[in-house]
Order: C-alpha cells, then structure tokens, then sequence
C-alpha cells in the first residue's frame, strides 16, 4: 500500500461527454472514486485546465501570446480545483486548495510545509495553477509537486489504459507497455507526459503510473500499487 500519492487528472477527463465544461457526472464521479481511498492514503491532486482553457494550442487560434495564453490556462485549472473541493467536501472529505499563487479570499499560495501538515491531517490538498509559470505543462507542475511533498508515485489518470508504442486508435497493432523504463520514454517520444516531466522524474527517481480513470476502481487499485496501466520508472 502507497503512504503518500500524488493524482495528476487531466483538464479533459472533467468535461467527460462533453467537448469542453466541467461534466457534472464526471465530477461526482471523480468525487466517489477518491471516497474510496480517502482513509487509505495521503492525497495530493494536480489538475488540468484543458477543459476551460488550454494556453499552447488556444493561444495559436487566437490573436493572443503563448505567455498569455499559458496563464489563462492556470486560471482554468483553478476553476476545476474550485468545483473539485466543494464536491469533496460535499461528500464528507476535507480539501483544501493551496495554489501555485494565491487569490485573495479563495485559496492560499503553496508551500511544502503547508501541504505536508495538511496531508498529514488526512486533508487532500488540490494544487492548481501548474507552476505559475508560462512554458511548464501540468505534467511537470505534477513532477515538481510530488518532488516536494516526497510522495511515492504520481498516479496519471488519463482516458487510455495505458502507454502504447504507437496510437492503439490508428494501429490496431499497437503494444502495451505493462512497463517502461524513462530512457526509453524519451527515446520513443511517448508523449503521455511532456520530455521535461520525464526528465525530472528519472533524475529524481520518482515512478509513476498511468492508467485509465474512466474504468471504476482503477483509482482505488493504482492506490494500493496493483499492477494496472503502465508504470514508468527507472
């Protein structure tokens, strides 16, 4: 069983059916498959914004900078850290939102030792706002994250079961991979997380986990380390 996991759950997963928006199915959901583990385990969250907002390719559509775009995508991911607490909480769990940066009257800044009093207290602490900074993809916000809290893997929950050596919808042919080593990743281009997320997490050691979040207790099974999905290491 993991002591300390950080779930990295992805802007597009939330909007379920939908294209975009914040599916509200999909959140009570979510909502009951973390019920699950609550007791079980300390849990962080870092949560996408590409169902509000996603600041690299939106930012090519319209008249707008990267930089610019970047931060409107922060401001998405806290948007669904907003509605993401209130369902917690809702449903009898404590959460607490510490941010990348702060808003006044919403939620504090982030700080390792913020984050590891309250997880500590068994509260799920929801980190949205990525790294504050333009250029850095949530993958690696989940990274530097896990990093500081010392947890002991990050659990991607993603809409596939998996990485595959190539795209399993356009080849029918495509491999699974039960395991897969950072190097090899990198090597291959297997963009389920960005190369800078990759990097930090080979260099640091720190495992994770992808597997699908759409099939239900999968979460509760990456939890207690069942073998599902792939599992990234060195």
């Amino acid at each position: 069983m993991l002591k300390r996991v950080l779930l990295k759950i992805s802007g597009e997963a939330l909007s379920g059916k939908y294209d975009a928006g914040l599916d509200s199915a999909m959140l009570d959901y979510l909502c009951e498959e973390i019920k699950t583990i609550y007791d079980k385990v300390e849990l962080s969250i870092v949560m996408g914004g590409g169902n509000i907002y996603r600041g690299a390719s939106g930012s090519l559509k319209k008249n707008i900078k990267r930089s610019t775009g970047d931060s409107m995508g922060m401001l998405a991911t806290t948007m669904n850290a907003l509605a993401i607490r209130d369902c917690f909480i809702s449903n009898g769990m404590h959460a607490t939102i510490l941010g990348a940066f702060s808003i006044d009257g919403m939620f504090e800044k982030f700080s390792p030792i913020k984050a590891n009093n309250l997880l500590n207290q068994k509260n799920i602490v929801l980190i949205p706002g990525g790294t504050s900074n333009p250029y850095f993809t949530t993958d690696t916000a989940s990274v530097l994250r896990a990093l500081e809290i010392e947890a002991d893997v990050i659990l991607k929950a993603t809409n596939v079961d998996g990485v595959y050596d190539s795209d399993p919808k356009k080849n029918s042919d495509a491999k699974k991979y039960d395991e897969l080593s950072f190097a090899l990743a990198i090597e291959k281009r297997l963009m389920i997380m960005d190369i800078t997320a990759f990097s930090m997490a080979m260099h640091n050691d720190l495992n994770i986990r992808i597997f699908d979040m759409n099939k239900k207790g999968n979460i509760y099974k990456a939890v207690i380390d069942e073998s599902i999905g792939t599992l990234i290491s060195n």
